[in-house]
This record gives structure tokens, C-alpha cells and sequence, in this order.
């Protein structure tokens, strides 16, 4: 028997219906510990030594993860194929080694694809590498961090202002740049200019638009017409000339598709057009990655 770790019960079963029997597909529902809210969590003096904790549901979940390994030939770590997905192949194994699951002989890998189909999950068990130390390392790192900086400064916060959440890595820094921004827009003088602008056209052409560059034989600034008077005064000074096309430039341009989306232009999109708002539109991102049930095939 072969037991294949996913973090989601969805991609579970999806998986599940690919990998057929000889395979035994459990979630982990997503992080299954992490550092608990009181002091002493993190040590750095102790080489930034952590404590960890399993909740009451985390538990029951790695038991059964626990009872499936044990009379299991092989373990496929395949969380999610990032940062946090590989901390959590990580915790994984070290809470199976402290319950003495893994028991010897038993051939542990990780395994990563991106899309959830027959052929990428058939293609990344057939290439299965180890654990990356590295990018477990930067989970830590930042979990660390995390707790260091909001354990430490959210305290102060509630001590100065009543009422305020917490402080934290990202979300403190982002604050403060909100602000500083904020700050920038009210100094903020406008500042008057006018431009000079007509319809043109010519026999046999379609009319278009032509603005004012030249007056006088200068150049005009963008603040050169700075009040409506200059404006009016540009505009009596050309609206009974006649003007001659000098010179006509045909060169091929290049549209690019729009990129693929990120995180960010997606939720912006998803609201702009479709008035989602962020976890509506992450919660469908999520289904569709996961797959979807059409007529008895997930795809």
C-alpha cells in the first residue's frame, strides 16, 4: 500500500479516482501545527529554538495519517508545491517519527505537480525527490518572524491605542506605507494647466484629433497655457489657420496577450467586473486548481 498526503480532502478524493487501488489518498486539511500564542514560543536565545503544538482537530488527522503509514510500503508527500506546502511535508514527518510511524525499510518521498490531472500527478510519482531543506528553512524563517515581530509589538499596540488589533510583519510595514502615501496626497497642490485641442479632417480621411504642440514657434510646456485666458487666447490664435499633413508614419505594432494572472489582478478583475470580493474569488480559484465534477470526470 502506497499513502499520498494532500493538503486539501477535495484534491484527496480527486487524486483518490486516479491513482486507483494500491494507493491510499488522506488530507491534511492544511498546516496540521504551529507555534502557540504565549511567550517562549520562539527562543533566539536559543538559536531561535520553537515549540510547536497540534490542536484538537490537527490530532485526530495525524492519527489517522499515523494508522494508514504504518502498514503502508511507501509515503508520497504531495502538499501544495510551495513555501508552505513543503513546511508542511516537513511537520509531517517529524510528528510521524515522534508517534514512531515511519517504521523501518519504509520509502518516504515528496512529490509536487501543478495541476491537478492523471497524467501531472502520474508524471510527478514517477519522479519523486526528497524534502527541500531550504525552503523549509525559509518557512521557518518567516514563521519565526511572524511571531516575533506581532508578539512583541502588538502589546505596545494595545497599550497606546485601545481598541487597535494586533501589529504585525506584513501587515504594519503595508500600514505604513498606506500612510505615508495618505500623507503625500493631502500636501498635494493642484496645480492649473489647459491643453489646445481640435477635430480635423481632410478629404477622404476619417477625421481625427489634433492637439496644440507649437505656438508662436515655441514649444509648448504642459503649464505653458496655465490659466483659461492663455488657453482662449492659443486657441483664437489658430482656429482660422489651415494646416498641412507634412509628413504621414506607418509602422507594425505588436499586442501582446495579457499576462497570466496573479493573486493580486485576479481578486482585482474579479471585483472590478464580477463584484466578487477577495475570498469569494480565491475560494472559486481554489475549486477550479482543485477540479471540478462535470458529468462524473473531475477536471
Amino acid at each position: 500500500m502506497q499513502v499520498v498526503i494532500v493538503e486539501s480532502p477535495s484534491k484527496a478524493k480527486t487524486i483518490n479516482k486516479y491513482l486507483g487501488p494500491g494507493f491510499k489518498v488522506l488530507a491534511s486539511y492544511g498546516h496540521i501545527r504551529d507555534l502557540p500564542s504565549k511567550d517562549g514560543s520562539v527562543d533566539p536565545g536559543r538559536d531561535f529554538d520553537m515549540v510547536w503544538e497540534l490542536d484538537a482537530a490537527s490530532k485526530k488527522r495525524v492519527a489517522e495519517i499515523a494508522d494508514a503509514v504504518k502498514g503502508a510500503d511507501r509515503l508520497i508527500l504531495a502538499t501544495d508545491p510551495d513555501r508552505e506546502g513543503e513546511a508542511i511535508s516537513w511537520h509531517l514527518l517529524e510528528v510521524l517519527g515522534q508517534k514512531k510511524a515511519l517504521k523501518k525499510g519504509l520509502k518516504v518521498d515528496r512529490v509536487a505537480f501543478n495541476a491537478i490531472t492523471k497524467s501531472a500527478v502520474a508524471e510527478a510519482i514517477a519522479h519523486p525527490r526528497q524534502v527541500d531543506q531550504d525552503l523549509v528553512d525559509a518557512y521557518l524563517a518567516r514563521r519565526a518572524l511572524d511571531y516575533l515581530v506581532g508578539f512583541t509589538l502588538s502589546p505596545v499596540l494595545w497599550r497606546k491605542l485601545p481598541g487597535a488589533r494586533s501589529a504585525g510583519r506584513v501587515q504594519s510595514v503595508a500600514l505604513r506605507l498606506i500612510c505615508e502615501r495618505e500623507l503625500e496626497i493631502e500636501k498635494f497642490t493642484a496645480e492649473e494647466y489647459w491643453t489646445v485641442a481640435a477635430q480635423a479632417s481632410s478629404e477622404g480621411s476619417a477625421p481625427f484629433e489634433a492637439r496644440l504642440v507649437t505656438l508662436n514657434g515655441e514649444k509648448l510646456k504642459k503649464f505653458t497655457l496655465a490659466h483659461a485666458d492663455a488657453a482662449a487666447a492659443a486657441r483664437r490664435a489658430v482656429e482660422t489657420a489651415r494646416f498641412t499633413v507634412e509628413a504621414v508614419e506607418a509602422k507594425p505594432a505588436k499586442r501582446n496577450p495579457p499576462p497570466p494572472f496573479t493573486t493580486s489582478t485576479l481578486q482585482q478583475e474579479a471585483a472590478r467586473k464580477l463584484g466578487f470580493n477577495a475570498q469569494r474569488t480565491m475560494r472559486l480559484a481554489q475549486q477550479l486548481y482543485e477540479g471540478i465534477d462535470i458529468g462524473g470526470e473531475t477536471t
